[in-house]
């Protein structure tokens, strides 16, 4: 577990072309760190989507067919990162597409980052939003009244304190030796989260807890594609994919392409798994946040809430630094070449980009309603790193490389496929956020 840790922290350098020495992380290390990469937030909105895709059978038919394009992705990333001899997802971009190319990428990295960053705040939120109403009650039954909340009982207030006193200090080193830590738990949420909806489905007695009816069909063809976002939000490991495929001991195509199985079909289980049960406990009133939809004072819930909430507080510091080391070198790049940028200076630019960061996430968390509408807006992003740059990348590598006419005719074929279907998932997940977020504001 140790070993695999100091992989998982060694995954935040960012070297500009693969080392050719053997790194050591061996298989079963880049299974556990793709898993960790995809595990996270999405697992509370499955159920919800499951809902919205019209029930059980079309969700996870949908899943299904995405799984092929997913896998693929990861392969087509590892194919070219080996051609390129780039570790880095924009590195093989910049190198296989061009600079043009290169530098979209590295907007919609910084975009796609960003806005996870809200999606998690947003969680946390939600989570000591149940917690202060657990609070208040409890407080409310001793008294035998219903005074006033306390003003420590207001969510918005936790999450301020929580960001100012506890993120912000986390995010602000350069070096995060503390993933080691974060990586095992959000696994442990995970897996927690995941067995904790199963149980509770079979435990419940509450008729409350049983769902007065379940969609069966499909209302129409369009509510396929509400899934589309959550499971490109929740299987996006393809930006760590690059640079875990540059760091293993065996990089044979045909042992990526095991391990990439192996990956996407384990985060296949724990999604579904906890879409269905979630699913099947609430039906159609399931909250986008699942874990809205649970009692505020068992045991069980609140552990599950704290566990959850803990874990996305400490993977927030490697999503903002991952940002903002993009950022930061587009600095160092527009700076005057006579100039050296001095190490008072770095600290002082990545305090203020640290600082800015947070602020704004944290304002844009606190006022967004559910985490639906920033996962609608995050997976059309993810589109771009799951379908079009693969799909780019393979389709310029064929170009480029002498192979059989028939290799070439239908590697751009599917090439072109991944990029018309990513294209349409993120036209279609952002154009149905924003007329989501135009009508509750109207």
């Amino acid at each position: 577990m140790d070993e695999l840790a100091r992989e998982s922290i060694n995954l935040l350098a960012k070297p500009s072309s693969l080392n050719t020495e053997r790194s050591g992380l061996s298989s079963c290390g880049a299974v556990f760190i793709l898993l960790k990469s995809a595990l996270g937030a999405g697992l509370l909105n499955f159920p919800w989507a499951f809902g919205k895709a019209g029930g059980i059978h079309t969700a996870v038919t949908v899943e299904m067919v995405s799984l092929i394009f997913l896998i693929s992705g990861l392969v087509i990333l590892g194919y070219c990162s080996s051609i390129s001899q780039q570790s880095t997802y924009q590195g093989v971009v910049k190198e296989i597409c061009g600079p043009t190319l290169g530098r979209l990428c590295e907007i919609c990295f910084v975009f796609n980052v960003f806005m996870i960053s809200i999606a998690f705040l947003v969680v946390v939120e939600d989570q000591l939003s149940k917690l202060c109403d657990s609070m208040a009650n409890n407080e409310t039954m001793a008294d035998g009244a219903d005074p006033p909340r306390p003003w420590y009982t207001d969510h918005r207030l936790g999450l301020s304190g929580v960001c100012l006193f506890v993120i912000l200090p986390l995010s602000i080193p350069e070096e995060l030796s503390f993933q080691k830590y974060s990586s095992i738990l959000g696994t442990l949420a995970a897996t927690y989260l995941t067995v904790m909806v199963v149980v509770k489905f079979y435990l419940k007695t509450d008729s409350k807890f049983i769902p007065e009816q379940h969609s069966s069909s499909v209302p129409s063809w369009t509510a396929i594609f509400t899934v589309m976002p959550t499971i490109c939000f929740g299987f996006q490991c393809h930006e760590a994919s690059v640079a875990i495929y540059s760091r293993m001991e065996n990089r044979k195509l045909s042992h990526w392409i095991l391990i990439s199985v192996l990956s996407m079909v384990a985060c296949l289980l724990i999604y579904s798994i906890t879409g269905m049960y979630g699913y099947l406990t609430f039906g159609t009133d399931v909250a986008a946040d699942m874990l809205m939809s649970y009692p505020d004072n068992e045991v069980l819930i609140i552990i599950g809430r704290l566990l959850f909430g803990i874990s996305i507080i400490t993977i927030y510091p490697i999503i903002l630094h991952l940002g903002r080391s993009v950022i930061q070198e587009l600095c160092v790049k527009c700076r005057p070449q006579n100039v050296m940028l001095a190490a008072s200076s770095e600290r002082r630019l990545r305090l203020f980009l640290t600082t800015c960061w947070l602020l704004v996430t944290m304002v844009i968390a606190q006022f967004v309603p559910d985490i639906s509408e920033v996962i609608s807006l995050i997976g059309g992003i993810s589109a771009f790193f799951i379908f079009i740059f693969p799909g780019l990348c393979l389709f310029c590598t064929i170009q480029a490389r002498p192979v059989c006419p028939r290799i070439r005719l239908s590697s751009m074929a599917w090439g072109t496929i991944n990029i018309l279907c990513g294209v349409f998932i993120f036209g279609q997940s952002t154009a149905s956020a924003v007329i989501e977020l135009i009508e509750e504001l109207a």
